[in-house]
């Protein structure tokens, strides 16, 4: 991702006539089509191999192979049956989730302007090779990395590229090289940026991958850095899991060595059981249960999942790095302050180009005749001086042009002005478009026989242009130290300012000199009204965000002040001070990085590094974004988060979720969601760690006790899966039990397996697992088969795991407060669990291979009865928990 692509030499070609179709055949060969790579995605076999890689499934595969070479068929295959379904659960979760970075290849589809031989042809933006000569017009999406030969008022939009809110002013007089920031390189345009206005030659540098945009596309399309945080609990659990099963065998088996009374295959099948009993079977189902509830909850909270696992990774974010442009502003420039040279300031409400909102006077006072009409007349110069459109189509706003101008259009209709009635008062004379060297544009007009001439553009330049300035009483002697203070004052807060001047003259005088000055403007772009409470609410769960930009460091901050995620004091860390703490090594790029919370001028590869040092820091990160110059840093962080309507394809083909609303208030309801589907996961784990532990203490104290196998494996796959099962899956639909929001988000360091569920797991595990032995020994004392004791102790484990699943519904509120229809799924699983078990007994076949039979109502009310036990056990450890968070 770092490293430069290599030079490719371009032979010289005359820039008139451009390349011959014979040569541009040639170099097509060469240097390949204008278009990225697709990353390589597993097939469908692939992914159904990958379910098979884990501790589990080789204990499984031991188990049911030792099964079959022992004549224990139905085992043998019931084991492979749940294999089976797990890797095909397992493959369909993967597969439905899979997709390659399409997009990548869209951003450059299309077609463009080109010579050859000396004609302008029009060809596929894929067949543009390097030393083409490229015209570029408004509208043009820039097909390749190009050098400018000319180039007339051209402004360029590079936010995908550079995350610059505003369109680039860009001049083929000028000279930059590879060193030269992307910023700050007027002499080259980029492939995948927009042409705002102007026009302009250019002779092909880059294409395809050897683009800007293609080297953001090399690390987008690589393996990501990060695994899912989930993945990573899960992958610990699970050895865990499979180490403590195999300590738990090799215990057992040297407890019955010792005991003498057992044969080989008794041995071995009391461990396959034992194995099976504690291998968490439902878990993968579970897990993907619990990940598309969040999934369709995050839904209709506006958050699309695109990886079922980032549904959890979201909740388990301790840092968000959110982009400015788009994120967490409107991304469209809005006048928010009008300053009158005698003093007089406005407010203007509203955002973006919708036209709603006014303007007021100080304090929200109305603005008087004299200020309406001054305000009116600075307008027209704004309005008349402009090459961009507003119109209403299709039930919104539409604008078509630079976003300056687009500012000012909407200023003119929240004053009740008609746009197409201020342009066909007056004669066009001619138009003076805006370039960078000019630092301002402007119009001539007739009206009658005299020529108005109006301009705009930056204070300094109207300054200079002028020498009286607009006051109540008309114009007088402009205060130019005055205007200069209050520009620089409110330049400092990160706005853009705009000044604008009028001049009434005789016919043919053109001049821009001795103009009135009328007064400036002050845009921003402004935040998203529901920022504020999103980032209180981040603050509120312990989540830290920073801000991450391409824009200037005084619009950076001040957007940061404004939301709070700075003090007036604090450092922005720009690039160039990235680099100078790169030289000296990465701890002192570390220190700085980690101390900060905003970052502005920052190029894609930085935005990468500043998460990758985050994560270093032990954050879980999740990176916000909406351009391709997100893509990285998304793709780098543990959750990747695109804005769905102004995001770029490749940002949301790059992301692990995309927000449709492109509200950051959105996320945070997402990241409460994460939070609830993880809180369900480890309920879930809780119920079936702690019926696998009863199993190990059941047999364990059944060796000492030198009793038989109280369980076949048969029987305890289908306690885990069939039994069970229904339960572990309608846990996963559990609402929220409120106040997700309000603790700190767990330690990335955190275990799945901690110390709650731990102690759960012990408490819960050993009373089921010790009343089942009683039993179990009281029935084979009573004269009983073990055929019939095998049977009761199974339906009694059945009974432990329907009270069991009605209490793991909350891990410290009590049952009776929790109300019972709040999820219907786990009301109708329990007594399905039941039911099923109960038919199994009375299903030809299936009762024979489960080796169960009919038990009597007496007996159901007994087991019943010991069964409710549990209710009581759980009740009273409730309270413990709930007295020690107090």
């Amino acid at each position: 991702m770092n490293s430069a692509a290599p030079e490719r030499p371009i032979t010289p070609d005359p820039a008139d006539n451009g390349l011959s179709r014979q040569e541009a055949s040639a170099r097509l060969e060469q240097f390949g089509y204008n278009r990225l790579p697709a990353p390589p995605v597993p097939g469908v076999v692939e992914l159904f191999a990958r379910q098979f890689l884990s501790p589990f499934i080789y204990i499984l595969l031991i188990a049911s192979a030792v099964s079959f070479a022992l004549g224990q068929t139905p085992s043998g295959v019931f084991i492979l049956i749940v294999l089976l379904i797990n890797a095909v659960i397992g493959t369909v979760q993967e597969f439905s989730a899979q997709k390659a970075a399409a997009a990548l290849k869209q951003m450059m589809k299309g077609t463009a302007h080109a010579l050859r031989d000396g004609q302008i042809v029009t060809i596929d933006v894929e067949e543009i090779v390097p030393g083409d000569i490229v015209l570029l017009s408004s509208g043009d999406k820039v097909p390749a990395d190009i050098q400018l030969l000319s180039a007339s008022s051209l402004a360029v939009d590079e936010s995908m590229l550079t995350g610059e809110s505003l369109a680039v002013a860009k001049n083929a007089g000028t000279a930059s090289d590879d060193s030269t920031p992307l910023t700050e390189r007027a002499d080259q345009c980029f492939a995948g940026s927009i042409i705002t206005h102007g026009r302009a030659r250019g002779r092909v540098i880059a294409t395809a991958s050897d683009t800007q945009l293609g080297k953001i596309a090399q690390g987008v399309t690589g393996k990501t850095s990060a695994e899912p945080p989930l993945m990573i609990r899960i992958r610990k659990f699970t050895y865990q899991v499979a180490f403590g099963i195999l300590a738990a065998i090799a215990a057992l088996a040297g407890l019955m060595m010792l005991d003498g009374g057992y044969s080989i295959e008794d041995m071995i099948l009391m461990t396959i059981g034992l194995a099976v009993s504690v291998i968490p079977e439902g878990l993968p189902a579970a897990l993907t249960v619990a990940l598309a509830i969040g999934m369709s909850r995050m839904a209709k909270r506006n958050v699309i999942i695109r990886k079922l696992v980032a549904v959890e990774a979201l909740g388990s974010c301790t840092l968000i790095c959110s982009d400015k442009t788009g994120t967490l502003t409107v991304n469209e420039l809005t006048i928010r302050r009008v300053m009158l040279p005698d003093g007089r300031q406005f407010e203007v409400t509203g955002e973006g180009v919708a036209p709603g909102g006014e303007i007021t006077g100080h304090a929200g006072a109305q603005v008087d005749a004299t200020g309406q009409e001054t305000l009116r007349e600075l307008c027209v110069a704004g309005v008349l001086a402009n090459e961009s459109h507003l119109d209403y189509s299709g039930g919104e706003w539409v604008s078509q042009g630079d976003i300056v101008d687009i500012a000012f259009l909407v200023m003119a209709k929240k004053l009740g002005m008609s746009i197409t009635d201020l342009r066909t008062r007056q004669e066009q004379v001619a138009l003076i478009p805006y370039e960078s060297e000019k630092a301002y544009s402007g119009v001539v007009n007739r009206i009658g026989d005299q020529t108005v001439i109006y301009a705009k553009g930056s204070p300094e330049k109207m300054l200079a242009m002028c020498n009286r300035m607009a006051s109540k009483d008309g114009s007088i002697a402009i205060d130019k130290s005055a205007l200069e203070s209050q520009f620089t004052e409110l330049a400092s807060r990160g706005y853009r300012i705009i000044a604008l001047a009028k001049k009434t003259t005789s016919p043919g005088d053109h001049e821009m000199a001795d103009m009135i000055f009328l007064g400036m403007v002050a845009m921003i772009d402004p935040l998203r009204h529901e920022a504020f409470e999103a980032i209180e609410k981040c603050r509120t769960g312990g989540i830290e965000v920073a801000m991450v930009t391409g824009d200037h460091p005084a619009t950076a901050k001040s957007i940061a002040v404004e939301l709070g995620l700075c003090d007036a004091d604090a450092t922005v860390v720009t690039g160039p001070m990235l680099d100078e703490a790169s030289a000296r090594g990465q701890v002192a790029a570390d220190q700085l990085i980690r101390q900060a919370r905003v970052f502005a001028r920052i190029e894609p590869t930085k935005k990468a590094q500043i998460v990758d040092s985050f994560m270093r820091d032990g954050h879980f990160v999740a990176v916000t974004g909406d351009g391709v110059n997100d893509a990285p840093a998304m793709r780098q962080a543990h959750a990747g988060i695109a804005m769905g309507k102004r995001g770029t394809d490749v940002a949301k083909e790059t992301a692990d979720l995309i927000v449709t609303d492109d509200n950051f208030s959105s996320i945070v309801a997402g990241i409460e969601q994460g939070r609830v589907v993880y809180n369900n996961i480890r309920k879930v784990i809780g119920l079936l760690v702690a019926t696998g532990f009863s199993a190990i203490l059941l047999f364990f104290l059944c060796v000492l006790a030198g009793l038989p196998m109280p369980m076949i494996a048969v029987q305890l796959l289908w306690l885990n899966l069939v039994a069970n099962g229904f339960q572990d899956v309608a846990l996963a639909f559990e609402p929220k039990e409120g106040g997700e929001l309000s603790v700190k988000p767990r330690s990335p360091h955190e275990p799945v397996f901690d110390k709650h569920i731990i102690e759960h797991v012990l408490v819960v595990g050993s009373w089921m697992g010790l009343v089942a032995f009683l039993n179990f020994q009281w029935t084979l004392d009573q004269g009983q088969s073990i055929e019939d004791a095998r049977n009761l102790t199974l339906m009694l484990m059945v009974l432990f795991g329907n009270i069991h699943a009605l209490n793991s519904r909350s891990e410290f509120r009590s049952l009776f407060r929790i109300p019972l229809l709040r999820n219907p799924f786990l009301m109708l699983a329990v007594p399905l669990a039941q039911l099923a078990h109960i038919g199994a007994m009375y299903v030809p076949g299936l009762s024979d291979v489960l080796q169960i039979q009919p038990i009597s109502l007496e007996q159901w009310l007994q087991l019943l009865a010991l069964a409710m036990s549990l209710l009581v056990v759980e009740e009273l450890h409730k309270i413990l928990i709930r007295r020690r968070r107090q």
